[in-house]
């Protein structure tokens, strides 16, 4: 059995190693793309992700339960999991 504090610092571990698929909705591209994420990544980490994908992400900004999504948040402090559609709109858009 594991005490407390070994389960707290395997808990901070899985931070940096556990991954699971959210998907990015571009609707002025009519896409949806699929992305690999950590609980510690920011929403600056996902958009370099998507720039290596070819997906720009320039003047845009990422919105989650109609809320936009700062740069430096990450995916687990605004709660995302796994199979969460995240938009990707235009800031001309709102």
């Amino acid at each position: 059995m594991f005490k407390h504090g070994n389960m707290e610092k395997l808990r901070r571990l899985s931070l940096h190693w556990v991954k699971f698929e959210i998907v990015v909705h571009v609707p002025e591209d009519s896409q949806m793309v699929h992305v690999m994420v950590r609980p510690g990544d920011t929403i600056k980490d996902l958009r370099v992700n998507l720039v290596k994908q070819g997906i720009t992400s320039w003047k845009k900004y990422f919105s989650y339960n109609g809320r936009e999504l700062g740069e430096y948040e990450t995916i687990k402090d605004l709660n995302i999991k796994s199979g969460a559609v995240l938009l990707l709109v235009h800031k001309n858009a709102r």
